[in-house]
């Protein structure tokens, strides 16, 4: 059915839940994982900015990216499932996902859904909404 599930992560508690359910999943289906996890750029719209905050948002969100996804592929290692991670670092998260699972071959996106209800929703949007409106590939949301 399966054979190349995309784990979509923020490192939420949800998402977490997401992952071990695509963990899970991928173990029954004998497919392997590519955990993902994308992060927005650093955005600063005044010049006047402390020397070194670049690097050092960029250095935590790079370490960060990595302890989330180590803990996906520990997870998936100790299921015996093949587990491949990538961070990328993208302005449309929703977009990232996307081309990353077609780019990749995934035929399964597994993502968290944070739930947003009413004006917060329709306001702030959401990345699984957005990836389901627009992913020609199946998305599997986990609340």
């Amino acid at each position: 059915m399966y054979k190349t599930i995309l784990i979509a992560t923020d490192g939420s508690d949800l998402a977490t839940k997401a992952a071990k359910h695509g963990v899970s999943l991928a173990k029954a289906l004998n497919a392997k994982i590519l955990a993902l996890m994308v992060t927005e750029p650093f955005r600063w719209l005044d010049g006047n900015i402390i020397p070194g905050t670049i690097e050092s948002y960029l250095e935590s969100t790079k370490s960060y990216a990595a302890a989330v996804l180590a803990e996906i592929s520990h997870q998936a290692g100790a299921e015996g499932v093949a587990c491949e991670t990538l961070h990328v670092e993208r302005e449309y998260p929703d977009q990232a996902i996307i081309d990353t699972a077609e780019g990749k071959g995934c035929d399964l996106i597994v993502m968290s859904s944070h739930g947003r209800r009413g004006i917060s929703a329709a306001v702030l949007g959401s990345v699984a909404h957005r990836v389901l409106a627009q992913s020609k590939i199946p998305v599997l949301i986990v609340r």
